[in-house]
């Protein structure tokens, strides 16, 4: 299965609705909440954003791909679920 990772912020409602999905289909997944990272990683973070120009979370990578947003259409179809 193809790596899962993601930022997300602690209050987002769309952030908790993508952590959910992969629970749901028991895909493993990391993340960091951009929100309550050092401000270091915050900076690392942001700089990866504007390199693939993303605009918003959540920012979702699995394998070399990227989602931005809330779309598990995509994240079924990425992950042949």
């Amino acid at each position: 299965m193809k790596k899962v990772s993601m930022y997300t912020l602690s209050t987002c409602p769309w952030c908790r609705k993508t952590k959910a999905f992969f629970a749901s289909h028991d895909v493993p997944y990391d993340f960091i909440d951009y929100d309550l990272a050092d401000e270091a990683t915050q900076k690392r973070i942001m700089a990866e954003l504007d390199a693939k120009q993303a605009t918003g979370f959540p920012f979702v990578r699995i394998g070399d791909d990227v989602v931005v947003g809330y779309n598990p259409a995509r994240y079924q179809q990425l992950l042949g679920l």
